[in-house]
């Protein structure tokens, strides 16, 4: 990767420190970080291809003896990003696992088993809205479809399983439920975000790598998600601004 900052934190309360790099084989030679999240779109690949030099960058680190966690946004399940990152090419053996949005939101769900919730067409009937896509709400030309906001009027709160607000698919920018919800919020609805940058999806993948926050490293290109979310999380932070390696 080259122009990153990396943000470390302090053994001061509340004090970072920063620095530029010209890339990770430093960091990754260095192992002083035992475990690395990994966002997964505009980090390691465009949704079509994978980044210049990301597979080769992740064999560096498997073969440091680094831990990795892919942390996304997706409002898909774990196990179909980990189907993606093969399509692409990546071998996924080299990840401890996928903490995805999709993914948590499936396991809030789970404690909600027995209590006969279904899907329904009438505003009239819905306790609450899950946002996981955008595609019904598109035009081919990027615009948005109108659409009166009866939902508002009810006071029915949204569950937001993907928070990015765009999503990059190859060169183009296309627009995620996150932008819906955030419109959602600012007219007054109540929104559950659920992924970055809320901790919870940092917190999970610690868990998941056994691994404290001093010794974790969060990769991303978005400051609002990403890096954000790194940050509440106490995590070091690793930005990357731009797609080689």
């Amino acid at each position: 990767m080259i122009g990153r900052c990396l943000s470390v934190q302090s053994s001061r309360p509340n004090e970072l420190k920063f620095q530029t790099l010209s890339g990770i084989q430093h960091l990754a030679e260095s192992r002083r970080f035992k475990a690395w999240f990994l966002d997964q779109f505009g980090v390691l690949h465009d949704g079509k291809q994978p980044y210049p030099g990301a597979i080769s960058a992740l064999e560096k680190l498997a073969t440091c003896g680094a831990k990795m966690v892919i942390i996304s946004n997706s409002s898909r399940r774990a196990s179909i990003t980990m189907e993606k990152l093969r399509s692409l090419e990546f071998d996924s053996s080299l990840f401890v696992g996928a903490i995805t949005s999709g993914e948590l939101t499936h396991q809030g769900a789970i404690s909600l088993e027995g209590l006969g919730l279904q899907v329904v067409e009438n505003v009239d009937e819905a306790d609450f809205i899950l946002a996981h896509g955008t595609e019904a709400l598109g035009l081919s030309f990027g615009a948005a479809l109108p659409i009166k906001l009866d939902e508002l009027e009810k006071k029915i709160p949204m569950v937001v399983a993907n928070p990015d607000f765009v999503t990059v698919e190859a060169r183009a920018l296309c627009v995620m439920p996150g932008t819906l919800a955030a419109t959602y919020e600012k007219l007054g609805g109540e929104v559950k975000w659920m992924g970055k940058p809320d901790k919870i999806i940092n917190k999970s993948a610690m868990e998941m790598a056994a691994v404290n926050a001093s010794d974790c490293i969060a990769v991303g290109d978005s400051l609002h998600h990403d890096i954000k979310g790194a940050n509440a999380a106490c995590l070091n932070i690793y930005h990357r601004r731009n797609t080689r390696y």
